[in-house]
């Protein structure tokens, strides 16, 4: 990746503290939940694969929802990278990184977040040119703990954590200086989706946004990209 989508990623990642991971199984309720985010704050959303929906999802909220980033979650192969660029997909994230999925995405026109579960796997992205990544599954690979003790020996990556993360714990890995963000899906539960409760997303969408915001407004260890090899 090249220090401009570096730039570009670490500028979505840090409007809020925390992403949205959205599955969404029907395309009429894409535009209304992003709205009800972003009105509440969250402005990076990440719209998953998972479903037959999810990129008619990504294409709704980008031409009809104004002051958001929506990106693709869960992007296994190429072909998932070009739909989803296609879609107008502004970021793309994945649960790990396989040899080819790097391949599909050297020379793609958006930032693309890999996941990592291990030091090793971190390190040989970061010899990619990789300075951000996704901790999944943050809880089960060894959730705050793990990840603060990788930030002494890893001083040049960002984590944004996902997996196990709700607003419990939000805080706490929002806390760490390797942590640019957090990523979940609890602003966004299954009932108020299917109820169509617009308002009480927003509510928990307010809340997330202001989670690890000191009076100032800048967390610390979150400001500027350090220097990565491979970069």
């Amino acid at each position: 990746m090249t220090s401009g989508q570096d730039e570009a990623l670490a500028g979505i990642l840090t409007a809020a503290p925390v992403v949205p991971v959205l599955t969404i199984e029907d395309r009429a309720t894409a535009v209304p939940l992003a709205r009800a985010l972003v009105a509440g704050g969250l402005t990076a959303l990440e719209v998953t694969l998972r479903t037959a929906a999810g990129l008619e999802c990504i294409r709704a909220i980008k031409g009809e929802v104004e002051g958001c980033n929506v990106g693709a979650g869960t992007v296994l192969d190429a072909r998932q990278v070009d739909d989803a660029v296609g879609a107008g997909a502004t970021f793309l994230v994945s649960p790990g990184a396989s040899p080819k999925l790097l391949a599909a995405v050297r020379g793609c026109p958006v930032p693309f977040l890999p996941g990592v579960a291990t030091a090793g796997e971190a390190m040989a992205l970061a010899e990619e040119g990789f300075a951000i990544l996704k901790f999944f599954p943050a809880e089960p690979a060894g959730g705050i703990a793990y990840l603060k003790a990788l930030g002494a020996p890893l001083p040049g990556i960002r984590f944004c954590p996902t997996g196990g993360v709700g607003a419990k714990n939000a805080a706490e890995y929002l806390a760490l200086a390797n942590v640019i963000c957090v990523g979940g899906s609890w602003v966004a539960p299954g009932d108020a989706l299917a109820s169509g409760n617009w308002t009480r997303i927003t509510a928990l969408s307010r809340e997330a946004a202001q989670i690890g915001r000191p009076q100032n407004g800048v967390r610390s260890g979150k400001s500027g990209l350090p220097n990565v090899a491979g970069r």
